[in-house]
């Protein structure tokens, strides 16, 4: 038997909708609210900060929704992306697991986040925009929507959180080949910004920060927009590509998933490979358990709230129905910078309460150690955040060895780590260590969450 196995798609196979688990879910997901009337938002209130198009996707109950042949043809610059059966891992762990990875690093930011910075760039040049503002953390969603709007000839901004800014300098040089502009968040171009580092002038910065910062931007000029790298639903469903490629994969292996696993900040990788399986499960097909794993020092599905909140720390967004740690939490800087996120995605906190999803946390030397196991038998560097989804599939793995069961494992492996090698270097020189978050700070954060009455 061959060491490892891939397992390719044609350009023809390549998926022509993106698939909307709304329309098979057994109870419709929360509504989003406006938070000054607690009233469920409409297309009016989300207009100054996206398309129409993306807005009508957000708010889609449609099982499939086309993906326009522009978008198609960009995406045949990396697409269809290859599974692969790693044999060597299954080895060395010694389980009888068979183990299945979908590798998104082959896309030109070396990750999974470009399924989305491409339909959102297309869909705002369409509408006239002119430019875009976002936020990143790793730079990984940075870096593609710098990409996509090179493509479209949009203009780029990034507020990056302050520690990934310093800590992966290559991230930000390569948004800046790409002719983005890259700016540390907190930072005193915005209101906000200016707010933060007046109390604390070393913040080192939060997702939840820099969207505030990049929203503060979007609202003050007509020929600008809003462009979020996960948490929406339009984002999950570009997404799903990846698992809606993943199942005509297993398809040629011949194998089915018992598991599939993601690693999981605010839910768009996660539920880019898992909500296909899923919703196949839903529809009367084979059932397949999906399992979430986040970094223990943001756990926001392991130890968060089923609530109301913002998606920022400024309180500019509509409020969300999510797990959250409270938009004020700040998380200690780990190396996994794109899991720094205090809420999770609407539609993967739903699911999770529908009991359709599963998550675990575990702590960032762990991921490392396992992201090294990884790499010395399939060859592949992951990125920090990847790392989590390689532990997650070796735990099942073990236990699968320990039961003797003979199950299949499949793993989306988000993105390289050819830009972190920092954090592996510290890794080795015996300097990372597991951060750990403030518990007092944790349920300060948690006592600010929005009042919404139980009725809503």
């Amino acid at each position: 038997m061959s060491e490892q196995t891939k397992y390719l798609l044609s350009e023809n196979q390549m998926p022509r909708v993106w698939y909307n688990i709304q329309a098979d879910l057994p109870k419709p997901a929360p509504a989003v609210l406006h938070p000054g009337t607690l009233q469920p938002v409409g297309p009016d209130d989300l207009a100054p900060l996206f398309p129409m198009e993306l807005i009508m996707q957000e708010v889609s109950t449609e099982r499939e929704i086309e993906i326009p042949e522009p978008v198609r043809d960009v995406f045949r610059l990396w697409r269809p992306a290859p599974l692969y059966r790693a044999h060597r891992l299954e080895k060395a762990l010694g389980t009888p697991a068979r183990i299945y990875y979908k590798y998104e690093g082959t896309s030109p930011a070396g990750s999974h986040k470009p399924n989305t910075a491409i339909p959102q760039a297309f869909y705002n040049k369409a509408a006239g925009v002119k430019r875009l503002v976002t936020e990143t953390g790793a730079g990984q969603w940075g870096t593609s929507l710098a990409f996509a709007g090179s493509l479209f000839g949009l203009q780029v901004e990034v507020f990056q959180v302050r520690v990934s800014y310093d800590q992966k300098p290559y991230r930000r040089a390569m948004m800046e080949t790409y002719g983005a502009r890259c700016v540390a968040s907190p930072s005193v171009e915005t209101a906000f910004g200016r707010s933060v580092l007046e109390k604390n002038p070393n913040h080192p910065g939060s997702l939840g920060i820099a969207i505030s910062e990049a929203v503060e931007l979007a609202v003050q000029r007509e020929d600008t927009k809003y462009a979020l790298g996960s948490v929406l639903n339009h984002v999950l469903l570009h997404q799903t590509i990846i698992g809606q490629e993943a199942m005509e994969q297993m398809k040629m292996a011949n194998d089915w998933p018992d598991v599939v696993i993601g690693c999981a900040g605010g839910g768009s990788n996660f539920a880019g490979i898992a909500f296909p399986f899923i919703g196949h499960g839903l529809r009367g097909g084979q059932k397949t358990r999906a399992l979430a794993v986040e970094p223990a020092a943001c756990p926001s599905l392991t130890r968060g709230v089923y609530a109301y909140d913002f998606g920022d720390t400024a309180g500019m967004t509509p409020l969300t129905k999510m797990h959250t740690l409270g938009s004020q939490f700040t998380p200690p800087g780990f190396h996994a910078g794109g899991l720094r996120y205090h809420g999770m995605a609407s539609l993967v906190s739903h699911c999770k309460e529908l009991g359709l999803v599963e998550a675990v946390a575990y702590n960032q030397v762990e991921c490392f150690e396992a992201g090294v196991l990884f790499a010395r038998n399939e060859g592949i560097v992951p990125a920090p955040e990847s790392n989590h989804a390689v532990k997650g599939a070796i735990e099942e793995a073990l236990r699968c060895k320990r039961e003797g069961k003979a199950e299949t494992i499949l793993f989306g492996l988000s993105g390289h780590g050819h830009f972190d090698m920092a954090s592996y270097q510290k890794y080795f020189a015996g300097e990372l260590t597991d951060e750990s978050y403030n518990e007092a700070d944790l349920a300060l954060s948690l006592e600010g969450l929005p009042k919404v009455p139980e009725s809503v």
